[in-house]
Parts: structure tokens; C-alpha cells; sequence
């Protein structure tokens, strides 16, 4: 099991719902900005490389969520991967968000075993796409 505690046991109707969920967090105000502040903290990474399993490794190299969290001034050393409501009070979005870009980062559609440079790539795409165009 990942970090964002995604299983292949879950009861349909629970996943279902779990992913309305995961949906609206996407598409509301809060989620918006987050990927959108996100896509800028991941194009801004001198080295366009993602790490998995944790938010901050010892040697600096940071997650999706870490990127983020190191361009707002986060202490990542002191939060905890799996403490998604601590998480998602940190960065001001729901907890489901929280999970899902943990489980994208880590697992995603490109699985695990992939370069930290591909992770970015990919990442990167997974964010990007999720963004809605803003009406002016």
C-alpha cells in the first residue's frame, strides 16, 4: 500500500464515492489554485526530479506535495506524509487532494520504478491536465 492509503479492497459504492470526492476537490477553488500554484513550484525545481514515499529525503530531494510545501517556506522535515488532515490544513486543501497527489506522485498511472525525472515528467503532465482554463 502507498502513502495515500489507496487499496484495490475497497467496496465499489465506497470507491465511487470516494472519487466524487477526489473530483470536487479537484474542481473547487481551493484545488484550483493549488495545482496552479503546484505546476509553478514544479516548473520552478532546478532539478526537475520527484521522489517518492516521503515529502523531504535526507539529501533535499522532495515530492510533488514538497515542492510545493519548500516554495511556501514549509519545515517538511516536521510533517508527517500520512497525516492527511495535517496536510491538507497545511496547504489548505481537502485531504482527498492530499491523497491523490501523494498517490500520483507515488503510484500514478506511470507506476512505481520509474526515474525521478520521469516522475516530474509525469507529474508534472498529471497536474497540468488537471487544471481548468479560468473564464475572464
Amino acid at each position: 500500500m502507498s502513502r495515500s492509503e489507496y487499496t484495490e479492497d475497497g467496496e465499489n459504492w465506497e470507491m465511487i464515492k470516494w472519487r466524487g470526492q477526489v473530483a470536487s476537490a479537484i474542481r473547487g477553488k481551493r484545488g484550483q489554485a493549488l495545482l496552479r500554484e503546484l505546476l509553478e513550484a514544479l516548473d520552478a525545481m532546478a532539478e526537475k526530479r520527484l521522489i517518492a514515499g516521503a515529502l523531504i529525503d535526507r539529501c533535499g530531494g522532495v515530492c510533488a506535495l514538497g515542492a510545493l510545501g519548500r516554495k511556501r517556506g514549509v519545515e517538511l522535515e516536521k510533517l508527517d506524509p500520512e497525516d492527511y488532515d495535517t496536510l491538507a490544513g497545511v496547504f489548505g486543501v481537502a485531504h482527498q487532494l492530499v491523497r491523490e497527489i501523494e498517490f500520483m506522485n507515488d503510484d500514478g498511472a506511470w507506476g512505481a520504478g520509474r526515474s525521478p525525472e520521469d516522475r516530474w515528467k509525469a507529474m508534472r503532465y498529471w497536474v497540468a491536465a488537471q487544471i481548468k482554463p479560468t473564464s475572464n
